[in-house]
Formats: C-alpha cells, structure tokens, sequence
C-alpha cells in the first residue's frame, strides 16, 4: 500500500470535510412505539355483562359493580377495611428483602444514565511525567559524548472529545435510560407482587381459621351426639352399633383438623418471610374472615389503557425499546468514529532553567475496514433481539387480557357459587335436624344422622370456601389490572362504563 501524507493544515481540512459529509448520514434507527391497542372490551360483547343470575335468594349475597375507566387507588389493600392487613402490607413494602434489592437495581441503573451522558461531553484528564534520559549519537552526531544526561517533566490537562457523528453514542444514553424504565416498571411490578401476596395470604389465613372453627363446632357436636347415643345405649333404648357409629364420625372429623392446622402454620410463616422475618421472630396477626369489607365496586382500567397500567407491560415495552437502542449502537460501530484530542501544559528539565508550554491539537478518524463479519453480525443479532422483544411484548399483553378476563369470569360466577352454598347448607342444615328429631322418636337410623351430617358438615366448609373465593378473585382482579395508580388523570378523559357482578 502507498504511504500518504498530510500536512497538518491539509489534515483537518480532510478532517473537517468528512465531518461535514458524515454529519448528514442518518444510519441509527429510530424508536416506534408499538401500535395502540384497539381494544374495548376483555371479554366477548354476548358475555360482558352476564354477571348475575335469577336466583331466588340473590339479595342475602352482597353485589358488586365492576367499573370501566376509573383508577384504583394506590392503597388498594385499604379497600377490605382490615387495619391488620394495612400494617402488614406497610411492613412488608418496608422489610421486604427482595422488594430491596429491586430498589437498589433501580438506583443503580439511574446512575448508569449519567455514565452513559458523561460520555457525550469532553472527557478531561490531567496527566503528568518525568524521565531520565541520555541521548546518543544518532541524534546528537559526534558531541553526544559531551552532552551528559538529563531528567525532563511535562504536566497539564489532556481533552478528548468523540464527536459521535452516526449517533451510537446517543444511542447508549437511550440505552440506560430505557434500562433504568425497565428497572423501574419491575420495581412497580414488586411492590405489586408483595401486596398483593401478603393480602392474599391474609385472606388464606382467615379462610382456614374460619374453617378450623367450623371443623371444631363439628367435633363438638359429633361430642354431644355421641354423650346422648351413649345414654340412650344404657337405657337399652339403641344398639352398640350405633355407638360405634357415633364414634367413628367424631374420630373421622378430627381427622380433618391437623392438615388444616399445617396449612394454617405454612401461610403463616410465608407471611413472615413477605415481611422480611423469621417465623420464629415475627407471626402473623390472627385475620379473621367475617371482619373484612368486600367492596362493592370494583374500579379498572379500560383496555386501551391496559397496556400503561400493567408493570409487566411496560417493563417489556422499555425492553423493547432498549432493545432497539441496542441495533443502533450496533450499526453505529459499522462505521468511523471521529475524534478530537488536545493536550496543553508545561514542559523543562529538571534543575535546567524555566519551564515552556507546549500544546498539541490531533483530531482523528477510526474505520473499520476488516473484522471477520463480527460487526455485521452483531448488528444482526441486535435486530433479532429486538423482534424477540416484539414478540415477547405482544405475549405479555395477551397474558395480561387474559388473567383480567379470567378474573371478571371468577367474580362473575363467585357470587352465584356463594349464594348456591348458602342454600345447600340452609337445606342440609333442616335436613340434619329433621334426621335428629326422628332418630330421637324411632323414625330414622342413626345412619341416616350420619348421612345428613356429613352433607351439613361438607355445606358449612363449603360456604366458607365460597366466601374466602370471593375476596381471592377481588384481589386478582386488582392485580390483573396493574394496581392502582396515583392520579384520575386517565379516568377524566373517560365516562365511566358499569358493569354489575353479584
């Protein structure tokens, strides 16, 4: 290859040309946002607002309005009216460990956006030296002999500035700052997950307290029932088979009450962990499930606004942004970059009359010309990250539509399925003292009162079941649609849309 040389004058000549020429290039994409959603309804338009039946009894079971377009608020938890749970939720979004170290991820990717500007404006860096040196014949000719040994110093500040002409640069800022939005939804998407898990445990908790009460009415009834088979036995009135009977029922219902009671303990102590505890530290308040508050409206988002409510959402939307960002730094480096360098500063010998300054100005330009097809390729990997993150965030918006479809499916049915145990257990609960009444005058076997108890027994657990259910599938609702948020300010734009579920 020729050797070609320039005068500096004629360098930034050159120099300043190509800036200008490469200024005008526009090679890093630009981030589009995905389309709008056109979405107007979760559910199909036959089903929206099938929410409630034409049972009989629908008044003694409480009704809830489902609201379109009106916010939630923050506290959403505050809604069932438990100071226990307000506590709790308070100390877990406090002691939480994993809820901190998302915090601090999030810190830490904000600060990353300042590395990233920093590298836009000129970097500045002080630089100092000192040498001894003796110089030979080569420079000196034939006096080097004569000319002795020396120590020389220079010290100042050096500039270098990367003019960043294709935008890569920029590109990494766009970069940190779609990171840090990520880091930020996951921080939502966390405190969302752990209030939303220390309800739900809550809920658990008084659910299987209630149903340890009924099991323990049941074997004190099972108790009294078997006191009076034995006095009728002594009175010759029945037989030891009926004895028996008597026996093997309490013995069976007691069987019920240690895997309620382990249950109980597990939810327990995953409570504690929720709240950064040890069990043996910290145990859960005693929740009661008649002192909780089922709201009676249920405010959500409109499905176009979905997509900026939901912390998964919008956390796969930055990636799919920083995803981008990533093509263009990639197809930056597909071509120069352009650099100033400047140095000014003191220069002298040691010991040998004062110092001078002295000054340098370099600006240069770097091409790649052969890297084996690793730049082109990593432009193509980048490109396809980014369709993997479309992908990606086109799934997690579908999910989403459907945990909240889901989620107005359950509360749709909820009420239905409670008001249907109410009426087995009032029915099984006449059936059983029917059955009593005519075991104590001859007219039935003491295993028809085994039967209907056993029915009263499975309605009694079952209306708590359907109770506890009903706060469950509230609370998913809340979550499936992204919390709530701190202003009315998407609600205002909106009329409110009601849809009632009993």
């Amino acid at each position: 290859m020729k050797n070609i040389r320039y005068s500096p004058k004629g360098s930034f000549t050159i120099l300043s040309a190509t800036v200008a020429l490469l200024g005008g290039c526009a090679v890093v994409p630009a981030y589009e946002p995905p389309a709008a959603l056109q979405q107007t309804r979760f559910l199909p338009e036959k089903t929206a607002s099938a929410t409630s039946s034409p049972d009989a009894d629908a008044a003694t079971v409480a009704r809830q309005e489902i609201v379109l377009g009106k916010n939630l608020q923050p506290q959403w938890w505050t809604l069932l009216h438990s100071a226990q749970i307000d506590q709790v939720v308070q100390q877990a979004l406090g002691g939480n460990q994993s809820l901190a170290a998302v915090r601090e991820r999030l810190a830490a990717a904000r600060t990353r956006i300042g590395v990233a500007q920093g590298a836009l404006m000129p970097q500045v860096d002080g630089t100092a030296s000192a040498q001894r040196s003796r110089l030979g014949a080569p420079i000196l000719g034939s006096e080097a002999k004569d000319f002795p040994a020396f120590s020389a110093y220079g010290i100042g500040p050096t500039v270098s500035y990367d003019l960043d002409v294709f935008g890569g640069m920029q590109k990494g800022v766009e970069l940190a700052q779609s990171n840090a939005q990520t880091q930020a939804a996951q921080m939502h998407a966390a405190t969302l997950m752990i209030s939303g898990n220390v309800v739900a445990e809550a809920i658990v908790i008084a659910s299987l307290r209630s149903r340890i009460d009924v099991v323990q009415q049941i074997v004190a009834d099972d108790q009294h029932s078997l006191e009076l088979v034995r006095a009728a036995r002594h009175a010759g009135v029945v037989s030891d088979i009926d004895v028996l009977s008597a026996q093997s029922q309490m013995d069976h219902d007691r069987t019920l009450l240690p895997a309620l009671q382990r249950q109980l303990n597990e939810a327990r102590d995953a409570m504690a962990l929720l709240v950064g505890q040890t069990p043996a530290d910290w145990s859960a308040p005693d929740f009661d499930l008649g002192a909780l508050n089922l709201p009676s409206q249920l405010p959500i988002a409109l499905p176009s606004e979905l997509v900026q409510r939901r912390p998964d959402i919008v956390a796969a939307e930055a990636r799919l942004h920083a995803a981008n960002a990533a093509v263009g730094v990639a197809t930056a480096n597909l071509y120069p970059h352009v650099t100033l360098n400047a140095s000014l500063g003191s220069a002298g010998i040691l010991n040998h009359g004062p110092s001078e300054t002295v000054w340098n100005l370099l600006g240069g330009i770097s091409m790649p010309i052969f890297h084996g097809g690793a730049l082109r390729a990593e432009q193509k990997a980048a490109q396809q990250d980014y369709q993997a993150s479309f992908a990606e965030y086109r799934h997690i918006v579908l999910g989403a539509f459907g945990q909240v479809a889901d989620s107005l499916q359950a509360l749709s049915t909820d009420a239905d399925a409670l008001s249907s145990e109410r009426r087995a257990l009032a029915s099984a609960s006449a059936s059983l003292a029917l059955t009593q009444k005519g075991y104590r005058v001859g007219n039935a076997g003491y295993l028809q009162v085994l039967d209907a108890r056993r029915l009263e027994q499975e309605a009694r657990l079952g209306e708590v079941q359907a109770r506890s259910q009903r706060y469950l599938d509230t609370v998913k609702l809340y979550l499936a649609t992204g919390g709530g948020v701190e202003t009315d300010s998407v609600a205002a734009n909106h009329g409110d849309q009601t849809v009632q579920s009993r």
